[in-house]
């Protein structure tokens, strides 16, 4: 097993909201200034809630992560992983009992730094049954210290062009009093300032050590999922210790999870896979309200 992890350190932001602040590269252009955060962009709320996070978050053995750059297929992978991990409890049916016909993939899987973690204390997530599975948008370099040596990570990216396009027409569609014109997105997307960006260095950090520690992290790639997903459906089953049984391979199962009215990428506009699987008063319900940080709940949804 390879012991070599990437060390996190969080030099200068355990320190209280104004020097904190204070003491960060800032720049504007999008729907408000972000801050520079050891190499990557966030929005003021989010930079605060990483702080209150790495203060009090405590990683538990066998914690699932899963990681995504926003706009990434994090509604499809949140809900892909939440029916492997609990098909025991939940079998992978087509009927109208599984828990993502009555709720939405994000409150079935909650992520780290949302809700706002200086306002919503992380001691929430302690009463999350074993093993929890989690979600979060933050780069490698910004997550506990621990997380890879009692849990495992997910990593799931996408085609850059095609997540600049997401992004671009999810904030005209929820915040068009918040818009900008694309050509200026595609600048500062390209200079790698965007919200939790620069992409790259977001993407290299977890394939750095997904292939450092290969039992520890698995990276994923959104267009080679809908290429083929009972494939990786059967390599994330593995992956997180729940393998599919030869008795599940022979019914059908891993096949099912895959469906369309519960797992497939090519159903809806934009490619938007899980929707179909979903109450969509749940979703209607959660909105733009969906996080009482109002900004940074611009790309908490969809892929």
């Amino acid at each position: 097993m390879a012991q070599a992890q990437t060390k996190t350190k969080h030099v200068g932001i355990e320190e209280d909201d104004e020097n904190l602040t204070s003491a960060l590269p800032t720049r504007e252009g999008w729907w408000e200034p972000f801050f520079l955060v050891q190499g990557f962009w966030l929005s003021p709320s989010i930079t605060k809630s990483v702080t209150a996070l790495l203060a009090q978050f405590r990683p538990r053995r066998n914690d699932i992560i899963l990681a995504t750059y926003p706009k990434c297929g994090t509604t499809w992978l949140k809900a892909l992983a939440f029916k492997i991990v609990n098909r025991s409890n939940h079998p992978v049916v087509t009927g109208y009992g599984h828990p993502l016909f009555s709720h939405n993939p994000h409150d079935l899987v909650p992520d780290l730094e949302r809700p706002c973690r200086h306002l919503h204390p992380v001691t929430e997530l302690d009463e999350l049954p074993y093993p929890r599975l989690l979600s979060t948008h933050l780069p490698l370099a910004l997550l506990p210290s621990s997380t890879f040596t009692l849990g495992w990570v997910v990593y799931l990216c996408r085609e850059p062009k095609d997540v600049l396009v997401s992004v671009w027409y999810h904030i005209k569609k929820v915040r068009p009093n918040l818009f900008i014109e694309f050509d200026r997105a595609f600048e500062f997307f390209c200079e790698g300032f965007s919200f939790y960006g620069p992409i790259w260095e977001h993407y290299l950090g977890y394939w750095k050590q997904s292939k450092m520690e290969p039992e520890k992290v698995l990276f994923l790639k959104y267009d080679e999922m809908i290429a083929e997903p009972t494939k990786h459906v059967k390599m994330l089953a593995e992956f997180l210790r729940v393998p599919f049984t030869d008795e599940e391979g022979s019914r059908g199962a891993v096949e099912e999870a895959c469906t369309p009215n519960l797992a497939s990428p090519t159903q809806r506009h934009f490619a938007r896979p899980m929707m179909l699987s979903v109450n969509p008063a749940a979703l209607a319900a959660k909105g733009r309200a969906a996080y009482q940080c109002p900004t940074d709940g611009l790309l908490a949804h969809g892929p």
